[in-house]
């Protein structure tokens, strides 16, 4: 993974030696479902296929979910206290972190030929979808898809390979990365209604009143 920079007079090419975990809200502060992906994401295109996975988490007032989100954060923080108190971590708790270097270090998968070729037809398949839903509606999709995103999905199914102690990323690495890849970026790619239909007076009227009416996101 590589980053370009042209900054200053200055056009290099760095090493990206650490993995970027990023948030950020929307325009209008919640996630409005009747507006576009490209309004809702609203960032540069550029920045966007840098990311691997681009998730919309958006806040959903439902009880139950409420009440679990509410139960887990006081449980982190109930156990985060209890933690500080205890100067003598038993090796058990960091099991998770040393499996996780221990892969890093001792594994380096390779895509087999199988995998690779379906590798190349779904990147294909893909980009022709795009291509024609580009075509249909006129617009290009908030998220594009480019090599960087099919360097994603490679990166995805030797981490997956890892992961297991495989030297080998097979056929269902790609499937897997595939599956993450669409419920991810895809779906933040596909999500908002779409801005080209028709919509008649009256009902651009009722949800102009609605807008006005109801908090956005409730």
């Amino acid at each position: 993974q590589t980053i370009s920079i042209a900054k200053a007079g200055i056009t290099t090419v760095l090493n990206s030696r650490t993995s970027v975990l990023a948030a950020a809200n929307p325009p209008s502060g919640r996630y409005d479902d009747l507006k576009t992906a490209q309004d809702n994401i609203d960032l540069q295109t550029t920045i966007l296929s840098r990311f691997d996975l681009i998730f919309i988490v958006k806040d959903i007032r439902e009880y139950d979910q409420d009440k679990k989100i509410a139960s887990h954060i006081i449980k982190v923080h109930a156990s985060g206290a209890a933690a500080s108190k205890s100067t003598n971590a038993t090796e058990g708790e960091n099991w998770l972190k040393r499996y996780i270097e221990y892969c890093r270090v001792t594994c380096h998968p390779q895509l087999s030929e199988k995998a690779a070729e379906m590798l190349q037809n779904k990147y294909v398949e893909i980009r022709q979808r795009m291509r024609q839903q580009a075509n249909e509606t006129g617009k290009a999709a908030a998220v594009p898809i480019t090599v960087r995103q099919l360097e994603a999905i490679i990166r995805l199914s030797e981490s997956l390979a890892k992961m297991r102690l495989t030297c080998v990323a097979t056929q269902e690495h790609v499937e897997e990365a595939f599956r993450l890849f669409n419920v991810s970026t895809m779906d933040a790619a596909r999500s908002g209604i779409n801005e080209h239909l028709n919509l008649t007076p009256e009902i651009a009227q009722a949800e102009a009143q609605i807008k006005r009416r109801m908090g956005i996101g409730s």
